[in-house]
């Protein structure tokens, strides 16, 4: 396509610079819709172009149109406080309305609504009320997006037909008539085709003056998306709101910070407000605290749900499926062998298996799991949980809720983005959205229903926030002191785009001071005069703790947020202007414009759970508070997996690469406690060089407690570029040495399926579980090729030259005493069965016998497990 570069005369000649092809045949090829928007991003002219001879002499070919156009000099600059102020008031009248009649009667005195609707300004409301019969409520959900100052979303998609209806009742004359034909004849335009209507010839909808079919696709998905926002943003004006809320954000993006203290803040509601680093419950200093609060947490199992925010699009990780080329959602990331969601399940069960083996009782933890349209996100995790039988625990434990779409807007001036005829640029409008939606959804009643009186939540990307005792700890805590909410919190990377946790400290109108933990976003760190770098003589990282997204949350505390009226319900609302917005419109043109859409972030409902004291308070006030913090090394508590790591670059932070190191630097502070010797971990540069030391995955119904799984550990050896993953809980390691590969697979790794009373697929935790003991044994194998470059360490793809697999089928056990297993071996142990492999004359000796009718639900061995005081001791039964 020829690049042009039009501009408006005083006359209403419109000059295009010629290249390559005709001025009127680029006219036909560029879409009608970008070329207003091309010629004035504010105001835009519909002038109808007509065509005229060319002279190949000239470079500038000048068209000419008799249709009467209004000349609108160049726009002032876009006044953002009136536009917010008119919108403001036009809430007001709305939200005065109390019937959709006296509604649309508002909504029509608008001047943007009657511009656009008359008669004059090309017919377009016509078009909508007859040619697609446009009524009521989605009529005025139309009138709404104009009235909010997003005229042009509308005309994308109906300018060409404006366009027509122009040009039909302009030919009257005979040489216009002739030009017509002209065009006709360029373009295979039919004149007899009119809004839709079927010509005599057949092919209605086709034509340039058609609606064309996919344009009442694209105008229903529009549909959907205003009568989303207007309906889940009911709580701030809907489409209105959600506008003036963009607006005044943007405004204030640009304006005056907020210091870290600052006196008679209307803004923030208060008189004072001043942020503190908070103190909070360090895990790993206060040990058997710890302990304790763990164990409070697997007693409180039963009271307990889990919430997954899952709704993000995930652009960063750029996941495709390499079939049809759709990006996917990082739930479906493959990490470790697996999904990122079936990592997540796998880490509550494994809680609660040691429920089970601590109290001998089935509990089963109900989810509830926030997805969102993008990037087909709800229908994937649907599928995905059907395909994998809704992991064991039944299809009625489960709860899938979809957060709507929100429209991204211009930073220029806070217009939607448009990325095709009627399809503004949509993306989820964060977390935040959480406790509004759970409300609408009747989640909080579903948890209620099943007597849970809190909850934990975790997002999908973080691959270690289950590691140890720290979530665990959390959930305790909050149970035991009936908090309302908690967070999870470690050290700051001064690198990552986290927010942070804060004691926050207010002076209300009322004389009354207010104290709360909360968390400030990283895109809210300048509105606190807050930067990375230091304040005094420290730094934030140094000051404040991460927040993580690691939450426990009181359900009945959460539900009286989300239910209530007002912008109250959708805590935490931000415009994050500091990353591009990027797209592809239908010609497959990507597009990067700074720009933003209305977020809500799910920590900040902490504001809300404040504290008021008459006067002012100093010191350990923390105590106190309905809100609290418990603190870990940072790799037990975050490391996410949410962007891809290009070639070539050294940073590993938020990428799968360096969530992998994380968990093998874990793997090495676990075993080496265990006076097992393994390889030392390396810095950053080496493992992007040379890849990791050893590849060590451990199934968590191992523990998850540490202290669990280091009494089925001891002794032995790891040699560098081993690799080892135990796929079963009940299992010994008694003075092993590994120098290779060595692989323990299960299906039935805490139990077996069962069918419930309600004929759904449950794991009975314990049930004929598959088990392994090895005892004085050594594995000699080449294990991985690591020179091989189609190794891709974090997703567990790996090319290997020898291995020792063991595959226990049902309830199968496998047993190695006092052998040496040299060079690549499979064993597969069927079920019921128990295969012994030990030392014999001519090398191995294997014994496979059926196990005992009456040990075939129990296993011929079994770990016990005692609460010992604040402690989890374990006892080998034979």
């Amino acid at each position: 396509m020829a690049p042009t570069t039009p501009f408006i005369r005083h006359n209403h000649f419109i000059s295009y610079t010629k290249t390559s092809v005709p001025p009127f045949t680029h006219l036909i090829t560029l879409p009608l819709y970008l070329r207003r928007r091309h010629y004035c991003r504010r105001h835009r002219h519909h002038l109808l172009l007509s065509s005229c001879p060319t002279n190949a002499s000239r470079e500038i070919v000048n068209r000419v149109t008799t249709v009467p156009v209004e000349y609108a000099p160049p726009a002032p600059e876009f006044d953002l406080h009136k536009e917010i102020a008119r919108l403001r008031n036009l809430r007001l009248r709305l939200s005065n309305a109390n019937t959709l009649e006296e509604k649309q009667k508002v909504i029509d005195a608008d001047g943007k609504v009657r511009r656009l609707f008359d008669s004059r300004g090309g017919g377009i409301g016509r078009i909508l009320e007859e040619a697609v019969e446009l009524v009521g409520y989605d009529l005025y959900l139309i009138k709404c997006l104009a009235a909010a100052g997003q005229e042009h979303v509308i005309r994308s998609g109906f300018d060409d037909l404006v366009e027509t209806e122009w040009e039909l009742e302009s030919v009257r004359s005979s040489v216009r008539t002739a030009l017509y034909a002209l065009v006709e004849l360029i373009e295979g335009y039919s004149s007899s085709v009119r809004l839709g209507k079927k010509s005599s010839g057949g092919g209605g909808g086709g034509g340039r003056g058609g609606f064309k079919h996919e344009r009442v696709g694209a105008l229903r998905k529009l549909l959907k998306t205003l009568r989303e926002v207007e309906e889940f943003y009911d709580c701030m004006g809907g489409i209105i709101g959600y506008q003036v809320n963009v607006l005044q954000l943007l405004v204030n993006a640009s304006g005056q910070n907020v210091n870290r203290s600052r006196h008679s803040n209307e803004s923030l509601d208060c008189q004072f407000l001043e942020i503190h680093s908070p103190n909070s419950l360090d895990l790993c200093q206060n040990t058997e605290y710890a302990s304790q609060a763990a164990l409070w947490g697997i007693e409180g199992l039963p009271d307990l749900g889990e919430i997954y925010p899952l709704g993000g699009a995930a652009d960063r990780l750029g996941l495709v499926d390499s079939d049809t080329g759709e990006c996917l959602p990082a739930a479906m990331l493959p990490f470790c062998g697996r999904t990122l969601l079936e990592g997540l399940l796998r880490d509550l069960q494994a809680r609660e298996f040691l429920y089970f083996k601590l109290y001998g009782k089935q509990s089963i933890t109900p989810v509830a799991i926030m997805t969102s349209a993008a990037n087909n996100n709800h229908e994937r995790m649907s599928s995905l949980c059907e395909k994998l039988q809704w992991f064991g625990r039944g299809q009625s434990n489960f709860q899938l809720f979809q957060q709507p779409l929100v429209p991204v807007i211009s930073a220029d001036d806070g217009e939607w983005l448009v990325s095709e005829p009627l399809t503004p640029v949509c993306k989820p409008g964060g977390h935040g959205v959480i406790w509004k939606l759970a409300h609408d959804k009747g989640i909080f009643q579903w948890f209620h229903k099943l007597r849970r009186k809190g909850a934990t939540i975790r997002q999908v990307s973080n691959v270690v926030a289950a590691t140890d005792l720290t979530l665990l700890a959390l959930a305790g805590i909050g149970l035991r002191h009936k908090k309302k909410l908690g967070f999870a919190s470690c050290a700051r990377n001064s690198r990552a785009t986290e927010g942070i946790n804060v004691l926050i400290e207010k002076k209300e109108w009322n004389g009354k001071w207010a104290y709360g933990l909360s968390c400030i976003e990283y895109t809210e760190f300048g509105k606190y005069g807050i930067s990375n770098g230091s304040y005094t003589s420290s730094s934030v990282q140094e000051d404040f703790p991460a927040n993580t997204n690691i939450l426990y949350v009181d359900l009945q505390s959460a539900e009286e947020v989300g239910s209530s009226n007002g912008q109250k319900c959708l805590p935490g609302m931000v415009l994050n202007l500091k990353k591009p917005v990027v797209y592809t419109d239908h010609l497959g043109m990507t597009h990067s414009v700074p720009g933003g859409r209305l977020e809500c972030t799910m920590q900040n409902i902490a504001d809300h759970f404040c504290n008021t004291y008459s006067s002012r308070r100093y010191k350990g006030i923390e105590d106190t508070l309905d809100t609290f913090i418990v603190y870990n090394e940072r790799k037990r508590v975050t490391s996410s997996a949410k962007k891809k790591r290009r070639k070539g670059n050294k940073s590993l932070h938020q990428t799968p690469d360096g969530a992998l190191l994380d968990i093998t630097r874990n793997a090495y502070d676990l075993l080496f406690c265990c006076n097992i010797e393994i390889p030392k971990i390396g810095s950053n540069d080496e493992y992007i060089e040379s890849g990791p030391p050893f590849m060590i995955l451990l199934h968590p119904a191992l523990g998850p407690l540490w202290e669990v799984t280091r009494q089925k550990f001891s002794g032995g050896s790891i040699s560098k570029g081993s690799e080892l993953q135990i796929e079963v809980a009940e299992f010994l390691w008694r003075d092993v040495q590994l120098d290779g590969s060595m692989l323990i697979l299960a299906r039935n790794a805490m139990g077996s399926m069962v069918i419930n009373e309600r004929g759904e697929s449950i794991l009975q935790y314990g049930l004929r579980c598959a088990r392994c003991r090895l005892q004085n044994v050594r594995v000699m194998n080449k294990g991985i090729d690591w020179k091989s470059g189609e190794n891709i360490y974090w997703k567990h793809d790996l090319q290997r030259q020898e291995v020792l697999k063991v595959v226990l089928h049902g309830n199968a056990e496998f047993e190695a005493i006092n052998v040496t297993l040299k060079g690549s071996h499979v064993f597969e142990v069927p079920d019921g069965h128990k295969l012994l492999i030990t030392s014999g004359k001519a090398g191995l000796s294997l014994h496979l016998h059926a196990i005992e009718d009456s040990r075939m639900d129990s296993g011929s061995w079994s770990w016990n497990y005692k609460i010992d005081g604040a402690h989890v001791k374990l006892e080998l039964v034979e």
